[in-house]
Order: structure tokens, then sequence, then C-alpha cells
């Protein structure tokens, strides 16, 4: 069987819907609505493409598409071999025919492949947003260009609402709840982000991923699904981009067409707008908790365990270098958040990063934000110029909020030159590609270093890898606290001090498992201790 692109049903290749060769359509005498074989079509709804340009959406009317009975006390082979020709492999008809026995009715439910919709957010929906859209239009005629903050929502709100009901006057009554809902709404279009400031409001959503006008996801408890939000167009969504990007010294236009910048709260937001996005503007908003979070919260959260909450503050303390490393979303920044509370209030830190969002609570502190070329291609500053300068700061320690480039060299430089008890983080799938991934990256210093000197240099620099995953029912675990024990040979040796086994998943689809102690004591327990730090004697017994 072929699949209709965008269909999901099944069509038989030899099917009469198929135009014959050199062009037009075979005639035919079958009663309309029906195929060679007798079986009824039915037309799939239109299904909404972006043009190519993705600037205008339309109704594309795809073939009709045949409904296919189940078999009825047959192998799924017709007297003239249809079912081998359906299959869409005419040398394996057996096969085809063994499918056909076994499925039964061929039908893909679209209700079982769908993304799931946002329960939590059922005030909103088509007809608010076109009310929104529409009150927000006169109030900005109303105001005449008056200039309004964040803080002037209740010097707003009667002008908003007298401005609502003159417009409900000529529309369907709305029930008191939703009127006060439509209100909110049209406050967030003047004064906030439109339709997705609620979302941004909800602390339990912690990403945004904005597709096209009608295409708004989320991720809660770490589970992806649609939010029933939405712009009215693409101008919509570029006045919002706009209202984030300004306050930055930022556009987002056909030369600039990718920008990251932040929100007020500190949320990272990343955008790309067409010719590169084909479906329209898109953005990808992070959130990051408005609470502080510390090491317990991680402990209660099941990231970690107390013993290596006990460890991981010990080496910060002690001024172990320290990596920490996963993949994208596995929550890196916020273990390097909470590690970097661990740092001794009298110390001098200096943040490098390309947008600001690591929320280091210290009084002496230095936080540097790297900056793109400008239209004429000029004025870059690089995480690499920002390290360079840092050392000229008298920096205690460094924090490098992402090594991705040749700073990463620059880095681990600091590292062994004084700067103590820095951290940084790397994208890696578990600690020997951690290794693998600072020598890849060292290379791209533009250096002509050998292997060997760069992987001295790491064994030298690096004491403790943290490796961080999200695991597929959402959740975010600390999989390996890792030593790096120096170089044996040109391999550089590493020991688990702490593990994460998976043992499976439940009913619920939790994932089932713990963390375990390996029972090897660090080398740096030496170090910790010449600190003035004592750790339990019975810290790294196995479990």
């Amino acid at each position: 069987m072929a699949l209709i692109p965008g269909g999901g049903r099944p069509r038989p290749v030899g099917s009469p819907l198929v135009s014959p060769p050199g062009g037009g359509s075979a005639p035919s005498s079958r009663p309309e609505g029906l195929n060679g074989a007798g079986v009824a079509l039915r037309p799939p709804p239109p299904v909404a493409r972006p043009d190519i340009d993705g600037r205008a959406s339309r109704s594309i009317e795809l073939p009709m598409d045949p409904i296919v009975p189940a078999p009825n006390g047959t192998n799924g082979s017709g007297a003239n071999g249809a079912a081998h020709e359906a299959n869409g492999n005419g040398a394996n008809g057996n096969g085809a025919a063994e499918n056909a026995e076994g499925m039964g009715e061929m039908d893909f439910h679209l209700a079982e492949m769908s993304m799931p919709i946002d329960a939590d957010d059922n005030d909103f929906d088509d007809e608010l947003l076109r009310l929104s859209h529409k009150i927000h239009t006169i109030l900005v005629d109303e105001l005449g260009g008056q200039q309004f903050k964040s803080d002037d929502r209740e010097r707003l709100r009667p002008v908003a609402t007298q401005v609502m009901n003159d417009v409900l006057k000529d529309e369907k009554p709305l029930v008191p709840r939703r009127k006060a809902v439509l209100l909110e709404e049209v406050l967030n279009e003047v004064l906030g982000f439109g339709p997705i400031q609620y979302l941004l409001n909800d602390n339990s959503i912690s990403e945004l991923m904005i597709n096209a006008p009608d295409m708004v996801f989320i991720e809660r408890s770490g589970r992806i699904c649609r939010s029933r939000r939405k712009f009215i167009d693409e101008r919509h969504v570029m006045n919002i981009i706009d209202r984030i990007v300004r306050p930055l010294g930022k556009q987002a236009n056909a030369r600039t067409p990718m920008v990251d910048g932040r929100l007020p709260d500190g949320s990272r937001v990343n955008i790309i707008i067409p010719p590169l996005a084909r479906f329209g503007p898109s953005m990808s908003i992070r959130k990051f908790k408005r609470e502080k979070l510390t090491g317990d919260d991680l402990v209660t959260f099941g990231s970690i365990t107390e013993k290596m909450r006990m460890f991981l503050e010990a080496c910060v303390k002690s001024r172990l270098n320290m990596i920490i490393s996963g993949g994208t979303g596995s929550g890196k920044t916020t273990t390097l958040n909470i590690m970097s509370n661990f740092i001794p209030v009298g110390e001098r830190v200096v943040t490098i990063e390309d947008a600001a969002e690591l929320q280091v609570r210290l009084p002496n502190l230095v936080s540097l934000e790297s900056r793109p070329a400008n239209i004429e291609g000029e004025g870059e500053v690089t995480i690499r110029d920002l390290v360079k300068n840092a050392l000229r700061m008298r920096p205690e320690r460094i924090i490098v909020g992402e090594c991705r480039g040749g700073e990463t060299l620059d880095m681990l430089q600091a590292m062994n030159t004084g700067h103590d008890g820095s951290l940084s983080t790397v994208h890696a799938n578990n600690p020997r590609d951690t290794i693998s991934r600072l020598e890849t990256l060292c290379m791209m210093s533009g250096m002509d270093l050998p292997v060997r000197v760069i992987s001295k240099q790491i064994a030298s620099a690096v004491q403790i890898i943290v490796q961080q995953a999200r695991l597929s029912d959402g959740s975010r675990r600390v999989t390996h606290i890792t030593e790096v024990q120096g170089m044996e040979g040109d391999t550089l040796l590493l020991q688990d001090i702490f593990v994460y086994d998976q043992k499976g998943r439940g009913p619920d689809g939790k994932v089932i498992g713990r963390h375990r102690t390996t029972g090897f004591r660090p080398k740096s327990v030496s170090a910790i201790e010449a600190m003035g730090y004592k750790l339990p004697r019975d810290l790294f017994q196995p479990d």
C-alpha cells in the first residue's frame, strides 16, 4: 500500500486515481465516487498548507481517498491479484496477503497520532482571539499613541473596559467569566506579549515553541503538547517579536533573520523569520523558574540524592573545576545555576554567556554577554573575546554559560592558570563523549595542537564531570558524576562516582530507576579535605 502525502490512509498504487502515461484522464464508465474495485471514495477535508514563501495559507484539495473495506473471509488476494498491487510490492504478494489478513481493516486513527492539546487552558478560542484583536485595534486608536509600561495595567483597565463594552454591543452576549478573560487578553495585547503572555505567566510551563501563527506548542512537566493559543497572522507574530527584541537594541528583519534575545524575566528567546522559516516567524522561548532553586530542590525532584548534593557542594566550595554536560533541554543551565550558588559569598565571579540566563546571586559579580555583528558585519564580540578579557578582570572564578567553539581552549587555560573552581557546560551524551567534545572544540580554536597535548590540558584542568539527561518521561536526572583521574598513555582515565540506573518504565509511563554509589573513593577527596571540608565516611559506600 502507498500512503497519500498528508492524507494518512493507504491507497493502491494501481488505483485509477493515478493519471495514465502521457497525461490526461482515462475515460471511465464507472459510477461517480467509485473506484475500479467498486470501493467508495471519501473526499478528505482540505489541508492547510503554507505557500512557498510562508506568508499566506491556502487549502489544498487532496485526491479522493478510497475507503478500504475489511476482507470478508478472504486472504486479501482478489481474482485479478489486486491485493499484490495494492501492497506496492508485486514481487512479495504472499507477504501482502498475510499482512492484509492479520490487520483486517486498514485504517490510521488520526486521534492516536495527533499531538495532545493543552487541557489547562480552556478559555481561549478563535472567537476570543477575534474579539481581542478587534478591541485592541480600536483601543490603540483611542489612546492616540500614548506609551504605557507593563506596570500601568490598572491605569489602563478602565479605558480598555469601556472600549470592550462598546464593541460587545454589536456582538453576541458573553458571560461574565468570558468577559473577564477577554479583558485580560486585550491588556496583554497592549502591555504584554499578546496571546502568549498567559503562557509566560504560567509557572508550570518550561518552554514555548511558536512554529507558525496557528501552531503554538508548550512543554509542561517535561511533556510537549499543543496550545490552544494562536496569533491572527504573521504580522501579529512580527509585532510581538519586535516588542521582544527592540529593548535589546536588536532587529529581526530580512537582513538579520536570526536573533537571540531574552525576556525581561530572563527567559531565553531564539527567533528565526522568513525567508529562513518557511511556515512563518518562529520563536523558541526557554523559561526559567522565578523562585531560587537550591540543591535541596534537586533532591526533592529526584534529580540527585542527598549524597550527591553533599559531594557537589563540597566540590564547588573546594574550588574544583567542573563541566556540566548533557543534551538539549536536559537541565544543564538549571544545575549550573544551583551549583553557582554554592560559591562562597566573598569571591569575585565573572559570568560569560551568549544570552544572559544565569542567575548567580553573588554581590561581587560581573555578567558579560556576547554580541553578534551588526548589519554591516562589524562589531561582533564573541565568547572567546570575553573569556580573554575576563582574565584581566581579576576573577577568582569564571563561569561560561556554554562552551561551543574555540573559547573552550581559553577556558581550559584559565582553569590551569589560577582560576580554580570555574564552571561551564557542554553538549554531550555521556562523560566519555564530553572529553571527545572538549577535544574537538579546542581544535576549533585555530591552534594547530596535537590531540595528546589537548588531552593533557583537559586532564589537568577538569576534575569533575556532571552528566545530565532528559529521560523518556520528561524527567531530568543527573545520570553520572564522574572524576577525571589523569592520563594513562594517550587515554584519559574516567571513574564514575555516582550513576543512575534505569530499570524500565511503569504502567503510567514513568521511568523506573535509582541512583547508586559505585563504591570508588575519588582522588579529589584529599583536595576537598585540604580545604577544610569533611565528608561523611560512608558517603562513597556502595548501595
